[in-house]
């Protein structure tokens, strides 16, 4: 089992849209066993796998033991594609986190999923919380949504910098382009001083996935943003055979 996480230190960078594609991407297009889990109290990406609420706020429950995670995780309607959904309960887990003093919890959790799912992709709230480094203890791979700009390129340097000196090690970090507009020279420049880092391109396809409430791939595959998930999907699984090898 390998966990994928999608984490950003600022909100409306793509993270929700990056997490759910590559869920799909993982049960369709690598056919494995796959649990997207939803970490972020907005829920948005519980929303757009078709999650709808528990009827009471249930997900805080997992972390502190008072409910199998089993309990809450429902099947999509994705093949091999089950979910873990988000609530507003949340909210109060940076603070359970710190007062429980164990800095592994997540990683606990994660290994028992680990009997029943192949990639487990998290949806992480933003910031640096103590949410965010429980994630990062976990994963074994962080993918950070970059908008090619000056500040967002300066936000993850940030985040670089802080699990660097406080982490005491850490999953590798990709930094992906996100909402790409290539007519914009801003865009263009960026992009050009790092040609290695993956790009998504901003496009009507995805802002259709809230109306339609489904991944890309399951409606327009072939579209410039289908297929630039498709390749970052291919690109991840190459990097963790080189990280579970090397």
């Amino acid at each position: 089992m390998a966990t994928i996480a999608v984490y950003s230190l600022k909100g409306g960078v793509g993270k929700t849209t990056m997490s759910v594609n590559l869920a799909w991407s993982s049960a369709i297009q690598s056919a494995r066993r796959t649990l997207a889990w939803d970490l972020d109290p907005q829920a948005a990406s519980s929303w757009l796998l078709g999650g709808d609420s528990h009827g009471k706020d249930a997900a805080h429950a997992v972390f502190a033991k008072d409910l199998a995670p089993e309990r809450l995780i429902a099947a999509t309607e994705i093949d091999r594609l089950d979910l873990l959904r988000a609530d507003t309960s949340l909210r109060s887990l940076d603070h359970f986190f710190f007062s429980l003093g164990k800095r592994k919890r997540l990683a606990k959790l994660l290994e028992g999923l680990g009997k029943t799912y192949d990639r487990i992709i998290l949806d992480c709230p933003p910031g640096l919380t103590e949410t965010s480094e429980q994630v990062m203890r976990a994963a074994d791979l962080i993918l950070v949504p970059v908008i090619p700009s000056p500040l967002s390129r300066r936000a993850l340097d940030d985040v670089v910098a802080y699990l660097d000196r406080e982490s005491g090690g850490h999953a590798p970090i990709l930094p992906v382009f996100s909402m790409v507009d290539r007519r914009r020279a801003l865009h263009r420049e960026v992009i050009e001083a790092n040609p290695n880092w993956p790009v998504i391109p901003m496009a009507s396809a995805i802002e259709q996935m809230t109306v339609r409430r489904a991944p890309i791939g399951s409606y327009a595959p072939k579209s410039p943003a289908g297929e630039a998930f498709a390749s970052l999907w291919t690109g991840i699984e190459r990097k963790l055979a080189r990280v579970r090898t090397g």
